[in-house]
């Protein structure tokens, strides 16, 4: 009898725990989603904190000198964002319609409507996505099971070989199709500056 009683006191014990782990889950999904959210219009401070991190696994790495195989697959990773991050959402050689217009075009008449580039990997999601990877591999530095001994020259030049060869093929797709997945050099239109003009005028 009293053996039962100890079980079902353990089992309502183990239930209020993993109810309470679900509910500390919860509210830290939570928190680090509204935090999260808050970052969305700071891009370049997001940035700022990525390269502290990038900084600190290269150090980790450069100082025990070892994970290269880490950090060959976390090139390939970031390479692979890279190109999502410069490429269209809509790809005109897989879109019929966009390669029978031979690429994103300006409008030529009143009626037509501009469609500014859009992105197949967004800037934010971009970020994200290579702060998570950085912070991953150096989690994995911490684990010798993920420090297979290889010759870090030779991954080093194929991966240079590599970025290079992605980055012409890019590249070319660009000039092919008249695009340009910057916004450097374009024009910005603001509400102070017509305001400060109107009220000079005004003078």
């Amino acid at each position: 009898m009293d053996s039962g009683g100890g079980g079902g006191g353990d089992s309502s014990g183990g239930a209020g725990a993993a109810a309470a782990a679900a509910k500390w889950r919860t509210d830290a999904t939570r928190a680090f989603q509204y935090y999260l959210d808050r970052s969305t219009p700071h891009a370049t401070g997001r940035w700022v904190g990525t390269l502290v991190v990038a900084a600190v696994y290269a150090l980790r790495v450069l100082s025990i000198h070892g994970f290269y195989i880490v950090s060959y697959g976390l090139g390939i990773y970031l390479l692979n964002l890279l190109i999502g991050f410069l490429s269209p959402m809509v790809d005109p050689e897989l879109d019929p319609s966009a390669a029978a217009h031979d690429g994103p075009a300006l409008p030529t008449r009143g009626s037509d409507e501009f469609k500014p580039f859009i992105r197949r990997l967004p800037e934010f999601k971009f970020w994200y996505a290579i702060t998570k990877a950085f912070v991953i591999a150096f989690v994995m530095t911490f684990f010798s099971v993920f420090d297979v001994p290889v010759f870090w020259p030779i991954l080093l030049c194929y991966w240079i070989v590599l970025f290079v060869l992605t980055m012409k093929r890019q590249i070319l797709h660009m000039v092919k199709y008249k695009y340009v997945p910057f916004n450097i050099g374009k024009q910005k239109y603001g509400g102070k500056k017509g305001g400060a003009s109107s009220s000079s005028s005004k003078d």
